[in-house]
């Protein structure tokens, strides 16, 4: 299967995907890892957003016919931004499960974003007046999905997404 982790910068998509990686045979890819060699290669903030993101589809495809279960950890702002994690599913024959982190403290949102520090080279951490702007230009989203409030213990998110995906009535993507 394919699991889209998305949510604002900052919200906690890259600790949950993490965890999941942890605990689960996975292949982790995070959107912000591929940003960061694009930029390291040259690109700049402005052209490595669309490209990341196609990289990304082309990372997981032979992954996914291959069986295995992708976790793509990308903000996914857009409709845009997230037909083509469907399209990617839905190419592979496999189904697609939404998981949507959210930080519902917006004090404790802001603090995890101004304290943050990039652990990848070429890539540096949007501050909150970037979030802030990210957030107005998020679409909401009327998928169905796991919403998850990573503000609650993480070991308890973990095992929320965890019974989400063994579960059978989870809506499948086409």
């Amino acid at each position: 299967m394919l699991v889209q982790v998305c949510g604002l910068a900052g919200s906690g998509k890259s600790t949950l995907s993490a965890a999941l990686a942890d605990v689960r045979p996975v292949v982790w890819l995070r959107v912000d890892a591929i940003e960061a060699a694009l930029r390291r290669n040259g690109l700049t903030p402005q052209q490595t957003g669309v490209a990341a993101y196609s990289v990304a589809h082309a990372i997981a495809a032979p992954h996914l016919q291959r069986g295995q279960t992708v976790v793509a950890d990308a903000v996914s702002a857009v409709e845009a931004a997230r037909a083509g994690w469907v399209a990617t599913a839905s190419a592979a024959g496999v189904p697609l499960r939404v998981i949507e982190v959210v930080c519902s403290d917006p004090h404790e949102h802001r603090r995890r974003v101004e304290s943050r520090r990039s652990d990848l080279e070429g890539f540096e951490v949007p501050d909150w007046s970037w979030v802030r702007a990210q957030a107005e230009q998020y679409e909401p989203r009327r998928d169905d999905r796991l919403v998850v409030d990573s503000t609650r213990d993480p070991a308890t998110c973990l095992r929320e997404v965890l019974e989400h995906l063994a579960s059978d009535d989870v809506p499948v993507v086409p």
